[in-house]
């Protein structure tokens, strides 16, 4: 091989190798762009629902002609704490496999179960396109349904 033939190889190869670590910095850059920025909107919903679920007020502006203004309140507060593990799994602190136990674990409350019953259609048309949205809301449905009854204690 000529001198000159291995040099534009070698340098053919570099460029491309540039190029490639290039577009992954890119991807990369893209991503992390992308996760501040749901960063930031769940930031200004968390902020804006912890107004609503204090300040009976405002909550009043909102709330459904069919609702209690506590009962709004407090199906606001439920929508935060879901909120904030939605985030959690979007920015991938929720562990691969973990979603369903964190699922369960608010099913097994009452009001989270309330608000699932009133508000998880909303969620789900909510997250429609959105293929993580869709599942989250999916594995949060399921844990609504199938939510093991309690046991009766033995007397």
């Amino acid at each position: 091989m000529k001198l000159t033939t291995a040099v534009l190889a070698a340098g053919a190869a570099l460029s491309l190798t540039t190029a490639v670590v290039g577009t992954a910095r890119l991807r990369q850059d893209a991503r992390h762009q992308a996760e501040r920025n749901d960063a930031v909107l769940a930031r200004n919903q968390l902020d804006w629902l912890a107004q609503m679920s204090t300040n009976p007020g405002l909550a009043k502006l909102w709330t459904p002609q069919d609702m209690d203004v506590e009962e709004y309140m407090q199906l606001l507060k439920t929508n935060q704490l879901i909120c904030m593990l939605s985030l959690r799994d979007r920015l991938g602190f929720v562990r691969a496999g973990h979603l369903p136990w964190y699922a369960a674990k608010l099913m097994e409350s009452d009001v989270c179960r309330r608000y699932w019953a009133r508000f998880g259609d909303l969620r789900a048309q909510e997250a429609e396109g959105d293929e993580r949205a869709e599942h989250f809301t999916r594995v949060l449905d399921q844990a609504a349904k199938y939510r093991p009854q309690a046991q009766p204690t033995a007397g």
